[in-house]
């Protein structure tokens, strides 16, 4: 059985490795790069859409293949801007935005209230399909963000956010710090039973 992750994006696929024992194996590696298009209003919605077209694609190319799809769709909420950027937090800036995009303009829309730092949230939803089923668990993690990029560690608004509890960002924050407060890993926690019970259905 192969664990594989419906991302190309590197940072999340580094994460993934880290928090996982099992090997951790990106879509692209076994089918090339494509697009999926995540027309969901959640970031639950999301992340199923993305496992279950990536699913999909492994047993049309790879039908004698045991596969286990995990996807995550994530993104931070400050509810200064109406809970934006929510499920939009990877093309905030418009389609083919970078990173760099979208924490700019978050940053100026927190300006443009007249802000230095303002409450915010990042949500991670996973979602695992198999031919056993599908599920989704959900992470939070509660902070503020600033108006100015401080650390050059991480991904996306990593730089602005500051987690409850610290004074540095995510930006600044050592990973293995991160990977204890994260919502990705507290999401990721609580899918690691739900694939080990699957493993042992794929034993039996």
């Amino acid at each position: 059985m192969k664990l594989v992750l419906a991302t190309g994006n590197k940072g999340k696929l580094r994460e993934f490795r880290q928090m996982c024992q099992d090997e951790v194996v990106a879509f692209s590696d076994l089918l090339g790069a494509f697009d999926i298009v995540e027309d969901g209003a959640t970031f639950a919605e999301n992340a199923l859409i993305k496992a279950r077209t990536i699913y999909k694609k492994l047993k049309e190319t790879y039908p004698s293949g045991n596969y286990f799809v995990i996807s995550d769709d994530s993104g931070i909420s400050l509810p200064v801007l109406d809970g934006a950027p929510g499920i939009y937090s990877a093309r905030y800036a418009g389609e083919g935005a970078n990173d760099k995009d979208n924490l700019y303009k978050l940053i100026n829309a927190v300006k443009a209230k007249g802000l230095k730092e303002t409450p915010a949230y990042y949500t991670a939803a996973i979602a695992i399909v198999s031919q056993y089923g599908e599920y989704v668990v959900h992470g939070w993690m509660h902070g503020k963000v600033i108006d100015k990029v401080r650390g050059d560690k991480g991904f996306g608004y990593d730089p602005m956010f500051i987690p409850s509890g610290f004074e540095k960002t995510l930006g600044e924050l050592d990973d293995e710090v991160k990977s204890k407060i994260s919502h990705r890993g507290k999401a990721l926690a609580l899918a690691k039973p739900i694939i080990q019970m699957l493993r042992r259905k794929d034993i039996h």
